[in-house]
C-alpha cells in the first residue's frame, strides 16, 4: 500500500486519510516548525503571486506583449526548479522544492511537476502533507529553508 500511495494513487486522483499525523510532513519525517517544514499554502501563494508578477514584467518588457506570460513563467518554474529547487518567489518568501529522496530535482522531475502545475488544477488537491498531486507525481515537497 505505501508503494500505492507514492506513485499510483496521485493518477486515480485517490487521497489518503492522514488521520495518524499530527502535523503536515510527519510522515515524511519532517519537522512540524522551522527549517525543513512543510511550507504552509500562504507562503507558496506569496511565491507564486511573486513569480507570476515578474513573469509578467520580464514578458512585457522583453516581448511587448503580457500573453508570454505563461511561456516565461513555464521556462523559469521548470529551469529554475530542475537546477537549484527554487524559483525567484520561493527564494524571497524562504521556502524551496527538494526531492523526498533528497536528490536534486533534476530536469525530468521539473518537467513533471512544472506540467501539471500549469493545469491548475492538481496544486490545488493537496493530500495531508501539502502536498499537490505535482509534487506526489515528481516525488517532492515544498519546504521552508
Amino acid at each position: 500500500m505505501a508503494q500505492q500511495r507514492q506513485t499510483g494513487d496521485w493518477l486515480t486522483g485517490v487521497l489518503t486519510a492522514r488521520s495518524s499525523s499530527r502535523y503536515p510532513g510527519e510522515e515524511l519525517g519532517l519537522p512540524e516548525h522551522g527549517a525543513r517544514s512543510v511550507a504552509r499554502m500562504g507562503r507558496r501563494l506569496a511565491a507564486l503571486c511573486i513569480d507570476w508578477l515578474l513573469c509578467t514584467l520580464i514578458a512585457v518588457s522583453a516581448l511587448h506583449s503580457q500573453y508570454w506570460t505563461i511561456a516565461v513563467f513555464a521556462a523559469e518554474i521548470y529551469l529554475l526548479t530542475a537546477l537549484t529547487g527554487f524559483t525567484v518567489g520561493k527564494r524571497l518568501v524562504g521556502i524551496r522544492v527538494v526531492r523526498l529522496d533528497g536528490r536534486p530535482v533534476g530536469l525530468v522531475w521539473s518537467l513533471v511537476r512544472t506540467l501539471l502545475l500549469l493545469l491548475l488544477v492538481p496544486p490545488l488537491v493537496t493530500d495531508g502533507d501539502l502536498r499537490g498531486l505535482h509534487d506526489r507525481a515528481a516525488h517532492t515537497v515544498v519546504v521552508r529553508i
